[in-house]
């Protein structure tokens, strides 16, 4: 009979992948001690340059005060820039080291598969050898028992190494997930860079602008703020864009779908519109997809969180999935990063319209319930809401931007909201996303100035 290899081979390397993970670890918290400390510093000048951004704007305007509020704006942006690109350096190695970790496990993985396999057919040899056999073999009565023994240990070491392969399998799918979302992290970052740098441009230039046409004279400068002013009739006739395939839409429409989302969620309409208005600028260059596409590989909507909710939401609605627009994912340099998904104006991912648009249930079996359904009881329609309708929409992000928190009325409350409906509630806690609620802002102060031409205030 033939003699079966020591067990303690095929399992000494499970281990192996540990180590590594430990070493990464250690490595990694050692190498961005200096960065934590720098970012933590441009964390305070941003946060200072912030509140004394707030509070020129609550002064006078006068042309002392808006030149002091261009350039205090124009350094809080850049060392937002500095502290991002610190963040994007740390995200960079993260990422370096997620690839690392997943490339053991994955080398794991296959030779503990390769181990299952060994001891499969082992298991499948003793299944084969007869008692009978092994009695009449040419063996001593103790080699007997010690292979009686050895197959006890194989048997039971089978079933250990199927429960370490099911752990790592776990682990490397966790580990890709989490360098998915570092990737996504990255991403927005990029983003929130580049339209940073396009707005100290645009303040540069403003301020310059200021500097020429007033030659420092206040008189001359109100006299420029007078001649910037647009007129009713120029308001009136001007077209607000929306995200999602819609196009653009006359102004004063827009206007009445925020307000009467006002009126129901205690968000200030100009501020809807702000964060309306700032989805769109932000998420130009992504572009528009369908939900059957295939994108680098993959579908465009993740398959767990939303593709059950909006084949709930299709079936409701009536559209067809196979060309109703949606967004796609993130392509940076050749590679995908995250994925698409997101409807209409509001950008509201499947899984977030569910929550306010009434489609419940889990796993893979979704439905709509009109009881469930908060934006067709605040809008009074007859039918079930859709994140493709500008009034559903609208109603939408005034109910998201109320549980952010925006319903407050203060500027501070108000730009926490708007940070979170980009970053999440612990979005505020970041510097890194303060250019998101900044830009809304700057947009919702001359949204609401406009609002109040239309309306003859």
């Amino acid at each position: 009979m033939k003699k079966f290899f020591s067990l303690g081979a095929l399992i000494v390397f499970l281990s192996v992948s540990l180590v590594h993970v430990t070493f990464a670890a250690e490595t990694e918290a050692e190498m961005r001690a200096a960065l934590e400390k720098q970012l933590s510093a441009y964390e305070e000048l941003i946060k200072q340059q912030q509140a004394l951004v707030q509070g020129k704007q609550s002064e006078r305007q006068s042309l002392e005060r808006d030149l002091d509020l261009i350039n205090a704006q124009i350094k809080k942006a850049r060392l937002g820039i500095q502290a991002r690109e610190l963040a994007i350096s740390q995200i960079d190695n993260q990422i370096e080291d997620k690839v690392g970790v997943i490339g053991d496990l994955t080398e794991s993985l296959e030779k503990q598969r390769q181990s299952l396999g060994q001891l499969l057919r082992q298991t499948q040899e003793i299944d084969d050898y007869s008692l009978i056999e092994m009695i009449l073999s040419n063996q001593s009565l103790s080699e007997f028992f010690d292979d009686l023994e050895n197959f006890q240990s194989i048997k039971s070491s089978l079933n250990g190494s199927l429960e370490t392969v099911k752990v790592t399998r776990t682990d490397t799918e966790e580990q890709k997930a989490s360098l998915e979302e570092k990737q996504i992290s990255e991403e927005k970052l990029k983003r929130l860079q580049e339209q940073e740098k396009a707005n100290i441009e645009d303040q540069e230039a403003q301020k310059a602008e200021v500097l020429t046409v007033t030659k420092g004279e206040e008189a001359k400068y109100q006299a420029l703020l007078q001649q910037s002013q647009k007129s009713a009739a120029q308001i009136r006739a001007q077209l607000f864009e929306v995200s999602g395939g819609g196009g653009a839409i006359p102004f004063p429409d827009a206007v009445a779908f925020a307000q009467v989302a006002s009126q129901k969620t205690g968000v200030s309409a100009a501020l809807i519109l702000a964060i309306l208005e700032q989805e769109s600028a932000y998420g130009a260059n992504i572009g528009s997809c369908t939900a059957t596409e295939i994108v680098y590989g993959k579908q465009v909507m993740h398959p767990d969180r939303d593709q059950s909710i909006f084949l709930a939401l299709a079936t409701e609605l009536g559209f067809d999935v196979n060309t109703q627009p949606i967004s796609c994912p993130w392509i940076r340099s050749g590679e995908r990063i995250g994925w698409g998904g997101a409807m209409g104006p509001s950008q509201f991912i499947p899984s977030t319209w569910a929550y306010y648009g009434g489609i419940v249930g889990s796993g893979t079996s979704y439905h709509y319930d009109k009881n469930s359904d908060y934006i067709r009881k605040l809008t009074g329609k007859d039918k079930a809401s859709s994140p493709f309708n500008n009034q559903d929409a609208f109603m939408a992000t005034g109910l998201l931007m109320r549980d952010n928190g925006g319903a407050g009325g203060t500027y501070n409350a108000e730009w926490t909201a708007a940070i979170r409906y980009f970053a999440g509630w612990n979005g505020p806690s970041n510097s890194i996303n303060y250019p998101y609620g900044d830009n809304v802002m700057k947009r919702r102060a001359r949204l609401e100035g406009e609002i109040k031409v239309l309306q003859g205030g």
